[in-house]
């Protein structure tokens, strides 16, 4: 799949600029329904968007989708569809009372999104910095030489983004780096907890295990009892990933899965870059990437072990609790170019390893159980805690209370 970049989308965002003047002016004459919904996720029917569909199902909505496998997936749910981009996406967005995302307005028909009551429910607590806070997110790309255009891109950024009138947080914590990333007051930031994680605290945590399990060998046939080792590298802003293994990396990977009769999970950023096959085919190594699963998060439960760089994977890890390795030879150009909130160490302890070789036996010794495995999940627990405020399984009822209370007439009629 070819890498993302912001400079690129945002070369995109000027083109498209008439595009939204032209949907902004017809929203202002077009009546919206308030008891309508949309609903819009950039990876597929899943992430936030899902939990929130499935707490409070209603007659009144409709998701919107950009291919085909994202209509069928929603099809096996019963949930019906519009295509995002199509007359009828687009009236269905402009006449909806409430629109839910996950990612941006193009999760729906973007230009269609002025005067609804906008949920942006994101897709995972920030550790790198986003939005607002990154210098990246105004990148120019082949804009550069034009006077102002980062300036402009900011203003319209803040501009978009101003539209979001709940956007639900973890905690406190995680509060206000929302606040700052998106440029919005705390009233439209309320603690809430987020409706994607509800997965990760069942009544039955072994029972949860077993579903999740039973979830994974549909996406990956043929694990049997094989110890499962999730690897998440996050999105490096369209630059390739620096921990991509070579020849000598996958010959210790693949003697440390042997050992421990254990399969690597890859889980690549759907829209980064990487080569992550292994010189020669073996069941050791799986891809499980978002053509498979477009939300590995119900996943989790599944796994053994996650291994992941600055992924906010790392923080739903601990509501397992899944014990974490990080891999992370670029920490210190990723802390200048891109930034965190906070520190990695705060996150990723002292121990980050930063090459595959050191990586493979922190995960050879926590594979063969004992203290250390202990150890990590204790930590990874630790982590979560300090950062999901809510714990019970009910975010996405909060947040959908919220919904009501804010626009009564969204209340409609469950399905």
């Amino acid at each position: 799949m070819a890498s993302f970049s912001f400079g690129a989308g945002n070369v995109r965002k000027v083109l498209r600029i008439p595009a939204y003047l032209a949907g902004r002016l017809a929203t202002l004459v077009i009546p919206r329904d308030r008891s309508a919904w949309v609903f819009g996720c950039a990876v597929g029917t899943a992430d936030g968007a899902l939990a929130l569909w499935q707490a409070a199902p209603r007659r009144r909505a409709v998701w919107l989708v950009s291919s085909q496998r994202q209509a069928d997936d929603a099809k096996r749910l019963g949930i019906p569809t519009v295509q995002r981009d199509s007359l009828a996406g687009f009236w269905h967005t402009a006449r909806a009372g409430v629109v839910v995302v996950t990612h941006g307005l193009g999760d729906v028909n973007r230009y269609g999104v002025g005067g609804a009551f906008l949920v942006q429910l994101w897709h995972g607590i920030p550790l790198k910095r986003i939005g607002l806070d990154a210098p990246v997110t105004t990148d120019p790309g082949r804009l550069g030489g034009v006077p102002g255009i980062r300036r402009l891109l900011a203003l319209a950024y803040r501009r978009t983004q101003a539209q979001i009138d709940l956007l639900p947080a973890a905690s406190h914590r995680v509060r206000g780096r929302l606040e700052s990333a998106f440029g919005l007051d705390d009233s439209r930031v309320p603690v809430l907890g987020e409706p994607r994680v509800d997965v990760l605290s069942p009544a039955d945590r072994r029972q949860g295990r077993q579903d999740a399990r039973r979830r994974l060998e549909t996406a990956v046939p043929g694990l049997a009892d094989a110890h499962a080792v999730l690897y998440a590298p996050t999105w490096r802003d369209g630059d390739p990933d620096p921990a991509t293994p070579d020849a000598a990396d996958w010959q210790r990977i693949l003697t440390v899965l042997e050992a421990h009769d254990a399969v690597l999970l890859v889980r690549s950023h759907p829209l980064g870059g990487g080569d992550y096959t292994p010189p020669s085919p073996t069941p050791r190594v799986r891809m499980l990437g978002s053509d498979l699963v477009p939300d590995v998060t119900p996943l989790l439960p599944a796994m053994d072990a996650l291994v992941t760089d600055y992924s906010s994977l790392a923080y739903d890890a601990g509501l397992v609790p899944l014990p974490t390795l990080f891999l992370a030879p670029d920490v210190e150009r990723y802390a200048r170019t891109r930034g965190f909130y906070g520190t990695y160490e705060e996150v990723a302890g002292d121990d980050a390893a930063r090459s595959w070789p050191e990586l493979c036996s922190q995960l050879d010794e926590l594979l063969a159980g004992g203290p250390e495995t202990d150890r990590r999940r204790r930590r990874s627990a630790e982590l979560s805690l300090r950062m999901h405020a809510w714990r019970d399984g009910g975010n996405a009822r909060r947040v959908h209370e919220a919904i009501v209370a804010a626009v009564p007439e969204a209340a409609g009629e469950r399905s």
